[in-house]
């Protein structure tokens, strides 16, 4: 492999999670930059409707929060939208919350500073920027729009998004530059969410056709991760618009000749996920 530019680690886990993911950060370099007492933890947590399982799961969110053992403060983050508010869904992760580790919504902050997107002035959430260190945790789907970079619409406060999608890769990626960028990226291959041989396609936030695969995918240039993860379901991250506007604009890698994967080999991880994926 030739010019690499970026890290994603994919590792195995069957129980152990905590460890797993420790050994991700290892092979990707660590984040001693990131966990420090001086820096406040953003973890933007995907998940649209509370009442499905389309989201990281507790056990996923807890390793990160494990690992960020220095910082002062995680908010675990989401905003409203039609299915509820924010604060609703984030009770998901109800055990975890501690005085350091606490539930934020996006849409309640009165703290905010106005930002651009897609042509629109809004406040975005003071917590959402640097120094901040942001995460943004997602699960592993056959989605075209994504999984990592589709989880910033959850920045917007405003509980009627859809007006957006019209202009998704616009929105997404100037809200990724609004806030300078995700300074880790987890996806969470616990599940595999995907289409199921001929059937029709079952949208991204149905558990109607999920694979246990029990992987995670975890680097610091979030556009490579979304490429990697792409790639593993089957999409091409040439023809994802999300990833080739993120590349464009110089926001990270999309070319998975130009990423360096490591754990699992992952032309054996691609095959063992044709064959799944088909069952």
């Amino acid at each position: 492999m030739t010019d690499v530019t970026s890290k994603v680690a994919i590792v195995k886990f069957d129980v152990d999670v905590q460890q797993s993911f420790e050994r991700a950060l290892k092979l990707i370099g660590n984040i001693d930059d990131l966990n420090t007492k001086k820096r406040p933890v953003v973890i933007k947590v995907g998940v649209f409707n509370h009442k499905a399982q389309t989201h990281s799961t507790v056990n996923v969110v807890d390793a990160i929060i494990n690992n960020f053992n220095q910082t002062p403060q995680i908010f675990l983050a989401e905003s409203d939208n039609y299915k509820g508010t924010g604060t609703e869904r984030l009770q998901i992760w109800k055990k975890l919350f501690t005085e350091r580790v606490v539930p934020f919504n996006l849409s309640d902050d009165t703290d905010t500073r106005t930002v651009k997107i897609a042509d629109e002035e809004m406040g975005f959430s003071h917590i959402l920027f640097k120094p901040n260190v942001f995460v943004s945790t997602h699960v592993l789907r056959g989605y075209e729009v994504g999984s990592i970079l589709k989880n910033l619409m959850g920045l917007i406060p405003d509980a009627k998004k859809a007006r957006f999608h019209k202009k998704l890769e616009t929105v997404l990626l100037d809200a990724y530059e609004a806030i300078g960028g995700i300074n880790l990226a987890v996806l969470d291959g616990t599940y595999t969410y995907h289409e199921a041989g001929a059937r029709p396609h079952a949208g991204p936030n149905s558990t109607q056709y999920r694979t246990k695969t029990n992987i995670l995918l975890v680097g610091r240039d979030a556009v490579a991760v979304e490429a990697v993860g792409a790639t593993l379901v089957g999409l091409n991250p040439e023809k994802m618009p999300v990833i080739q506007e993120a590349v464009n604009r110089g926001l990270g890698e999309g070319n998975i000749e130009k990423i360096d994967v490591l754990g699992i080999s992952f032309e054996n991880l691609k095959e063992n996920f044709r064959q799944l994926l088909k069952a």
